[in-house]
């Protein structure tokens, strides 16, 4: 699997995130997940990969505003709302060989690298 980072340009840690890969001199796959949000079932993977429920990696305040309450839902209708509002994930992500971390702080995608 091939280093990539579910990005979001306007997000400071995401940008700083990214920064941090190419300080390294890494080239990871940029995905802008607000206009090409991840499937269902590759948000799943996602979800694996961090070792979390799909709860977890939801941003509440932006969840609250589409009236979204991530405690409440199924998993996979929790997966589905964030595919169709990518904005409630929480970013950034960052994949690398089958692992998976949120860059919140950007070093804690360190470990997986």
């Amino acid at each position: 699997m091939v280093l990539k980072i579910y990005h979001n340009p306007r997000c400071t840690k995401s940008r700083q995130t990214l920064a941090l890969l190419e300080g390294r001199g890494l080239k990871p796959e940029i995905v802008n997940y607000l206009t090409t949000p991840p499937s269902i079932a590759e948000l799943a993977k996602i979800v694996k990969m961090l070792g979390v429920p799909a709860r977890d990696i939801v941003r509440k305040k932006d969840a609250a505003d589409f009236g979204i309450e991530p405690a409440s839902l199924k998993e996979k209708i929790l997966l589905a709302a964030m595919v169709e509002h990518p904005i409630i994930i929480e970013r950034p992500i960052v994949i690398n060989k089958g692992k998976a971390a949120i860059g919140r702080p950007p070093e804690s995608v360190i470990e997986i690298l």
